[in-house]
C-alpha cells in the first residue's frame, strides 16, 4: 500500500492513521495535502464525535519526509502548516495517540490536537535545526502556548529528543500509560469524548483558542438556548441515567 492517511469510524470515533511505514510513518507532500479534506468530510460527518490521530504499528510520525522536503521546499512547508491548522480548528475534540517516535513533523500534528496520550517509551523532537529550516511561527507559538518559552527553546534549539515522562513533565504530553495498557486507555477516552456533549466542547474549544468576539458568544448562548443538551443533561442526571446529547454542529 501506498503511503497514505486511513480512517475509519466506529461508534462515534473517527480513527485518523498515518500509514508510511517503510519510512516510520514520515508524512509525504501528498499526505499533507490529503488531511485538510479528509478533516473537512469528517467535520460534516453527523456521525463522527471525536477523532483519535495515531500512526500505524509503533511509530506515531518521524516526521516530514525528506525527499518532499527536497523536491517541493517551501510549498511542502506551507502544506504542512496548512494541514496542521486544519486539525487544530477542527471543530470536534481530537486526541493524539503517539507510539514511538513522534518527530519533527509528527510533532507539528501532535501539538495540533487538542490532547496527547503517549506510550511511556515514545520520544519527542523538533528537529528543523538539524536541516537548517525555519520552524513555522503558528507550530511554534503552538508549542509555546503549551510547554511555555524555555522548554520551546530548548526543543528548536537543540533539535534533541526527549522521552515520554519529560515530555509529560513540560506539558507537551496530556497522559503517559504502559504499551500494554496504551489501547485500552485511549480507546476508554475516546468513548468518554464521544458520550459528552458537543455544544459543550465546541463552543470550549474555541473559547480556550481565543480571543473571542462578542458576535460568537452570543452565538454559542443563542445555541445552548435552542439546544436540548441542556435539558437532557440534567434529565439523565436526575434520572441516573447516561444522557444522549443530539447537539451537532450545524451545516455550513
Amino acid at each position: 500500500m501506498e503511503p497514505c492517511l486511513l480512517y475509519s469510524v466506529t461508534d462515534g470515533i473517527a480513527t485518523v492513521m498515518i500509514h508510511n511505514p517503510a519510512k516510520r510513518n514520515a508524512m509525504t507532500y501528498d499526505m499533507w495535502r490529503e488531511l485538510p479534506p479528509l478533516l473537512d468530510k469528517l467535520t460534516v460527518d453527523p456521525h463522527v464525535r471525536a477523532l483519535v490521530l495515531t500512526g500505524d504499528g509503533d511509530t506515531f510520525c518521524a516526521g516530514a519526509d525528506i525527499g518532499s522536503l527536497i523536491e517541493r521546499g517551501e510549498e511542502a512547508q506551507g502544506l504542512a502548516v496548512s494541514a496542521e491548522e486544519a486539525l487544530a480548528t477542527f471543530p470536534k475534540p481530537t486526541l493524539a495517540a503517539v507510539r514511538g517516535y513522534c518527530v519533527g513533523g509528527g510533532c507539528q500534528l501532535a501539538t495540533a490536537c487538542d490532547l496527547r496520550f503517549a506510550t511511556d517509551d515514545s520520544a519527542f523532537g523538533i528537529t528543523p535545526a538539524k536541516l537548517g529550516i525555519v520552524y513555522p511561527a503558528s507550530s511554534t507559538a503552538r508549542l509555546v502556548s503549551l510547554v511555555g518559552p524555555a522548554t520551546a527553546k530548548q526543543l528548536l534549539f537543540s533539535a534533541e529528543l526527549i522521552n515520554a515522562q519529560r515530555a509529560h513533565l513540560r506539558g507537551l504530553v496530556d497522559e503517559v500509560f504502559a504499551p500494554e495498557d496504551f489501547d485500552h486507555e485511549v480507546a476508554r477516552f475516546a468513548r468518554v469524548l464521544a458520550s459528552r456533549s458537543q455544544l459543550t466542547q465546541a463552543a470550549a474549544k474555541e473559547f480556550v483558542a481565543g480571543p473571542v468576539d462578542p458576535e460568537r458568544t452570543a452565538y454559542w448562548t443563542e445555541q445552548a438556548r435552542t439546544s436540548d443538551d441542556t435539558v437532557e443533561g440534567v434529565t439523565a442526571f436526575l434520572e441516573h441515567r447516561a444522557p444522549r446529547f443530539s447537539w451537532t454542529l450545524p451545516a455550513s
